[in-house]
């Protein structure tokens, strides 16, 4: 999980949550990065920066599986909770807090 203290950080709206099909992505910029917004296969929705540490792959391309996102250039796993890239890869990506009001998806960057 990121270090950076989000208490004094705005909400920005996103989309609609059925804006994004179920296990697919949209990207926002924010602050000039790339954020990969997924709503997941129950509805939750996890926000990571769109690239891999690997090879700055676009994650918002890759597949969900489960709480995961495989990097479409290499298949790197990474767990959409906290960043962590799952053994034996190693790295981490930036994650961003997110919410669901009244069917709209919010970032916090």
């Amino acid at each position: 999980m990121s270090d950076k203290n989000y208490s004094d950080q705005k909400w920005i709206e996103v989309c609609k949550l059925d804006d994004i099909p179920p296990a697919q992505a949209r990207t926002v910029r924010a602050d000039n990065t790339v954020i990969a917004v997924f709503r997941l296969t129950d509805d939750r929705v996890k926000a990571v920066e769109n690239r891999c540490p690997h090879k700055d792959g676009p994650l918002a391309e890759g597949i969900i599986s489960g709480d995961d996102i495989l990097c479409p250039l290499h298949n790197w796993r990474i767990h959409l909770d906290d960043g962590q890239v799952a053994a034996p890869d190693e790295g981490c990506v930036k994650t961003y807090p997110v919410k669901v009001e009244s069917g709209t998806v919010f970032l916090q960057a």
